[in-house]
């Protein structure tokens, strides 16, 4: 843990990441699109041949993410302990639907919540598009490190941070229910998560889980099918930014309930959980759409 404390703000840049338009089709299936082959509104995100095809905007948090970069010793993280604590994602262009792009990431802040809780580790990700230098979109996100807190390290966040915004009181404006097919854990894998938690049986079970749980950013890009459909009619470009807390683990095979209120023209709040559970998945969600 020394080691990657001593990463705090310094940039890490990352190897070109080349993808193709097969690739960008493979990410949208991964999320679910694509179940009714008669939607041509999500045959936009699957099929390339498609007028108007297009990567979802939640496309960027698999672009030239490194790998499971986690797992390597150098940084003394146990990464058979790591959960994926919270993802935002601002976008500053159209993301191309194949291309070249390099990610430039830095760890921002690590905090030490103690043995019990963890540690907390902070991490801003800038990818560019190799061709143009255009700065395509910026990740921020909240790795939980389960079994590396109590090592003495800060107890809170440097400077100011901003509070996040409750979810809504009251009735939502939209709702819909969206099942996760029992091999999305397989199909979103390949789209460069290959954490052994998500395929393997046995590594799921070593960290105390029944059976592979789904990707955190598998949930949340189905979730943002939902946000696409009922707040953009399925235009990824008026998508200015998404952020979401994850708070409890999605089985395959479950359904997706969003819950979606609109607070104005441009901004969204919205929440996911398992009714099968009624366990609350995603909380803290928020969506700014671009102004006209």
């Amino acid at each position: 843990m020394k080691t990657l404390l001593s990463l705090v703000n310094q940039s890490i840049v990352g190897q070109d990441h080349s993808y193709t338009a097969r690739d960008t089709c493979l990410y949208a299936l991964g999320c679910g699109l694509g179940q009714d082959p008669t939607d041509t509104d999500q045959l936009t995100f699957v099929y390339e041949a498609a007028s108007g095809f297009s990567a979802l905007p939640t496309y960027p948090v698999v672009l030239g993410d490194g790998g499971f970069w986690l797992s390597d010793p150098k940084y003394g993280v146990d990464w058979t302990q790591v959960l994926h604590g919270e993802q935002g994602i601002m976008l500053h262009a159209n993301i191309p639907v194949e291309g070249t792009v390099r990610s430039t990431a830095t760890i921002t802040d690590i905090v030490d919540k103690g043995p019990e809780k963890g540690a907390f580790i902070y991490t801003s990700r800038d990818i560019h598009c190799t061709t143009s230098n255009t700065l395509l979109a910026t990740l921020t996100s909240t790795i939980v490190a389960r079994a590396n807190g109590g090592f003495g390290g800060p107890q809170q966040r440097s400077g100011t941070i901003a509070e996040p915004t409750p979810t809504p009181e009251g009735p939502a404006d939209h709702q819909c229910d969206l099942p996760i097919q029992p091999s999305a854990g397989l199909i979103y894998r390949l789209s460069g998560d290959l954490n052994p938690l998500h395929a393997s049986p046995e590594a799921a079970a070593n960290v105390g889980f029944s059976r592979p749980i789904l990707h955190g950013l598998c949930t949340l890009g189905t979730t943002g099918m939902a946000l696409l459909k009922h707040c953009c009619h399925y235009n990824p470009n008026a998508v200015r930014s998404i952020s979401a807390r994850f708070t409890a683990p999605v089985f395959p095979g479950e359904t997706l309930r969003v819950s979606i209120w609109q607070l104005s023209n441009t901004h969204y709040r919205f929440q996911t959980h398992v009714p099968e559970r009624d366990c609350v998945v995603i909380d803290q969600g928020a969506l700014v759409l671009n102004t006209v």
